[in-house]
This record gives C-alpha cells, sequence and structure tokens, in this order.
C-alpha cells in the first residue's frame, strides 16, 4: 500500500463519531486508508461505509466490492450509547460481508484486562462478568477467559501499588538496524554514532534534573526501566555512564524493580552486561522475536536463532536469575510450526518471564507498506498455541494490551512463573503511579488526583532532543508541582 492507493470513503451523517468509526473498520481493514466526508454524494464508486444518526435512529449501510449494498437500522433509547450502537450495526454488517470475526468484538480502544479489574472490583461473579462483557462488546469466550485470567493475577500487584510513589523511565532510542515491523523512533546505530556522545551527555544532565525534583519533593522511586531501541547498542562504558547517573541521582535503596531491556541478541555481550548487573538492574530482557533465521533475515536482523540462544546463556553465566524473552506471533513468513518450535524452544531454556506479541502493522513501520500480504497469516493459530503451552508450564498472563492494526486483531501477553511479574509491566498499563521518562521520545505520565493523568512528551528524535535541551526542561516545572501534590496527599 502507497500514499496513492485509493481511500476508502467514510460518511458520517448527522454525527462526528469519526474516532469511534474509524476504530471499528480497523477490525476489519487494518491496513487500510478512509476519507471521511458528509455528504451522501461522496458515496460513489464500488465501496463505501455510510453511517448516520437521525436522533436516536440509527443506520448503517456497506457497499465492498462492487456488491449490493447492505444497511441496517436501529432505534437506541434513553441512556443507550448511541456511538456505540452505531458501531454494532457496523460490526455486524462488516462480519457477514468479510467473513472476518474478530476475537475481541467491539472492544476497541478499551483495555480489557481493566475492565475485568473494574468489574471484579464490583464483587461481579466470573459468570456475571463474561455476561456482561459479552453483551456489551461480543468478545469471544476465549479471548474473555483470558483478560480473566491476567486480571486475577494482576491485582494483587495492583492492590501494592504506590500511588504516591513514581517510576523512572529511560529512553535509549538507538538500535543496530531498524526491523521490518518496528514503530518506534529508533535510529540505527550508523547513522547515530555521531549524535551518541551528545546524546548521553544530554540524558545524564536530564537524569540529574529529575533526580534534584524527586529529592526536592521527597519522592519515593518505585521501578526503574530502561528501554528503548536497544540499550545495549550503547557500549559498556556509555551504558555505565548512564546508569551511574542513575545510582548518583536517585535513591535506589527501596526500589522493587530494575530492568534492562538488553533487547538484541547481537547487542549483547558479557561486558555489558556485567555492567548492568553491578550497577543494580536485576531484571533483563533477551529479545530474539523468532529462532527462525530465515524469520530473522527478513525482518532485518543480523544475529541467528543460535545467537538468541547463546545471549540467554550468556545472561545466566553473569548471573541474571530474572530474565525475560520477547517472541512475536505473524512474523512475516513465519509458519505456525516453526513459532511453536521456537516457543517450546524458549520454554526449554526456562526463563523466568516470556512475552508474547503480535505483529502489528503500523503506518510508520516498513512492513506496514506490504500488509495485504499478511492477510492470510497464521498468527491466531500460533497464539492459540501459546497460551496453554505456556500455562501448562507456570507461566501465568499477568498484563496485556492490544494496539491498533494488530494482525487478526490480537493482543500482547506478557506471562511469568509466579514472583516474577513486571511491576513496571503492570504499571504502565494500569496506569495508576507517575512514571517519569528521561531521554529521547520519553513521556512522562503524571498521576493526579482522582486518577486524572497529564502526559508530558520529550522531543522524538536525537538532534531535536539535544538542540532544544533547554526548552525541554522548562516542562521540568509541572513535574516539580505534580510531585509536590502526590507529597500532599500522602501527609493528609
Amino acid at each position: 500500500m502507497t500514499d496513492n492507493t485509493p481511500k476508502m470513503p467514510v460518511i458520517l451523517i448527522g454525527n462526528n463519531f469519526k474516532y469511534e468509526i474509524e476504530a471499528t473498520l480497523k477490525l476489519f481493514f487494518n491496513t487500510a486508508r478512509f476519507s471521511f466526508g458528509s455528504s451522501r454524494g461522496e458515496a460513489a464508486g464500488d465501496e463505501y461505509i455510510i453511517a448516520e444518526t437521525d436522533g436516536n435512529r440509527l443506520s448503517a449501510e456497506v457497499k465492498l466490492r462492487g456488491r449490493a449494498p447492505v444497511k441496517r437500522e436501529a432505534e437506541v433509547c434513553a441512556g443507550q450509547d448511541r456511538e456505540h450502537e452505531l458501531c454494532r450495526l457496523l460490526f455486524h454488517i462488516l462480519s457477514g460481508e468479510t467473513g472476518i470475526a474478530p476475537p475481541w468484538g467491539l472492544m476497541t480502544g478499551i483495555r480489557p484486562v481493566k475492565k475485568v479489574v473494574e468489574l471484579i472490583r464490583e464483587d461481579l461473579s466470573k459468570d456475571e462478568i463474561f455476561r456482561i462483557l459479552t453483551e456489551k462488546y461480543e468478545a469471544a469466550p476465549k479471548k474473555l477467559q483470558l483478560a480473566y485470567d491476567t486480571a486475577v493475577n494482576q491485582l494483587p500487584i495492583i492492590d501494592r501499588i504506590d500511588s504516591t510513589a513514581a517510576s523512572l523511565y529511560v529512553s535509549i532510542p538507538f538500535c543496530p538496524t531498524r526491523c521490518s515491523y518496528c514503530s518506534f523512533v529508533s535510529h540505527s546505530m550508523a547513522s547515530a554514532m555521531k549524535l551518541m556522545p551528545e546524546y548521553v551527555d544530554a540524558l545524564c544532565r536530564e537524569l540529574e534534573i529529575l533526580g534534584n525534583i524527586v529529592k526536592e519533593t521527597d519522592t519515593k522511586i518505585d521501578t526503574i526501566y530502561f528501554g528503548g531501541g536497544t540499550p545495549t547498542s550503547l557500549s559498556a562504558r556509555e551504558l555505565r555512564t548512564i546508569m551511574e547517573a542513575v545510582e548518583k541521582n536517585f535513591d535506589l535503596a527501596g526500589i522493587r524493580e530494575y530492568s534492562v531491556e538488553a533487547g538484541r541478541p547481537d547487542t549483547i555481550t558479557e561486558e555489558k552486561l556485567r555492567v548492568i548487573k553491578e550497577l543494580g538492574a536485576e531484571r533483563i530482557s533477551v529479545n530474539p522475536q523468532t529462532l527462525n533465521d530465515d524469520v530473522l533475515k527478513v525482518i532485518g536482523r543480523q544475529h541467528s536463532g543460535e545467537d538468541a540462544i547463546k545471549a540467554f546463556e550468556l545472561a545466566r553465566k553473569v548471573g541474571f536469575r530474572n530474565i525475560n524473552t520477547d517472541l512475536i506471533a505473524g512474523l512475516p513468513t513465519e509458519s505456525a510450526e516453526s513459532f511453536r518450535n521456537t516457543l517450546d524452544r524458549m520454554i526449554e531454556l526456562d526463563p523466568e518471564s516470556i512475552t508474547v506479541h503480535t505483529l502489528t502493522l503500523k503506518r510508520s513501520a516498513t512492513l506496514f507498506s506490504s500488509g495485504s500480504e499478511n492477510s492470510s497469516n497464521p498468527a491466531a493459530e500460533m497464539v492459540d498455541y501459546s497460551i496453554p503451552a505456556l500455562m501448562s508450564h507456570g507461566y501465568l498472563p499477568y498484563y496485556m494490551y492490544r494496539q491498533k492494526n494488530t494482525v487478526d486483531n490480537l493482543e500482547n501477553v506478557g506471562y511469568a512463573k509466579k514472583g516474577f511479574e513486571s511491576y513496571y509491566n503492570i504499571f504502565i498499563m494500569d496506569e495508576t503511579q507517575t512514571i517519569l521518562g528521561a531521554g529521547c521520545a520519553a513521556s512522562t505520565k503524571l498521576l493526579y488526583e482522582n486518577n486524572r493523568i497529564e502526559r508530558i512528551h520529550n522531543y522524538k528524535f536525537p538532534y531535536e532532543y539535544i538542540r532544544s535541551f533547554d526548552k525541554l526542561m522548562e516542562k521540568k516545572e509541572e513535574v516539580r508541582e505534580c510531585l509536590k501534590k502526590i507529597k500532599y496527599l500522602k501527609l493528609k
């Protein structure tokens, strides 16, 4: 798909439900582009969508691939959500016209686990929760079961969240090469080497500024997470410099978790692992995504499956006893059998946690341009295999998130052995703790009273982050004020 690909006309009459309608359409056309209008005259050609409201009367009309249009109508009662019911009309038409049955139903823009947790807290039974979510969202029973299991495993940790504390995220937005599926703001080392010294210096200065604010407001740091990109794209010396800045500017005595995404096996060395361990991080990720060498080449990786296994074994040798591994279901050219072989091999290696992502086709990823080629992707079969395979070996689902444009409308799930769940991963999904972001493309989430969240975004690109550093730091005043309010609530 290119920018010249025709856009499907979507006509909204009597409403401005663009966000909700587009999210529903994406369940069936995950790489399509749409043009929005408000006149029936714009509904021409072989394909179009019309979503209309007239008071409490709703109607949806769909024409696909030159076939006869299909229309459905409904009338809502007082108190019913017109947006949701209009989307439901479209959902039913598109399910019949495309033969696609989205497993999460109408759960778009919703975090399933968070919804289940809310209902559990209302003292509803499992059967009642399933009935409510089935009636409203039409999600498949197996997905509701996964969400319920995840919520049950997550709840004891959520109940121990210290909402007066904060977590620290440190962004290292560099990778050896850019994977074809990647949509993160990450930069290949070949083009970024000249920026590295300035970036490390600026990041350390930001850590000092944040550290002073944390000390001034007497804020406890709960967890620390180095992500990217690939943090181990840095040299051992650069890693040491940044981690020493963390150690110098924050009190690490009371933190519950310190994680570093070692990430790509081709960046992992014994020297880097020893620096990470020496400076306090006890949890790392080694992320092969697949052990199939042919697939690794297709997605742009420069390491083999055997390299990933050796990197894992090296981390064990250095002394890491809390290792996560990431896999992706649905990578291009990956077969269901190949994925099963990868997952089975990773289970044999016995990491403390395994995260199963599903391929997501985002516009900024190279792979998005060939999105239609993934229409027969066996991702659903891979995910269906992973759930019982992992749970039967003691890996329990503990956090989940979903994204737009995910193949087969699936999900990303973190599985862990009991006691090895990542606090940070839960905090970032549950949004019940302030997250302080440092570095290029990092996002700070400030949690105010009544769960109101304000976000402060750092510049996306290293050269912007470096060039406009002083201007960016002016935003830290809001961080200071938020942490002061958190401290005040703690003292009340």
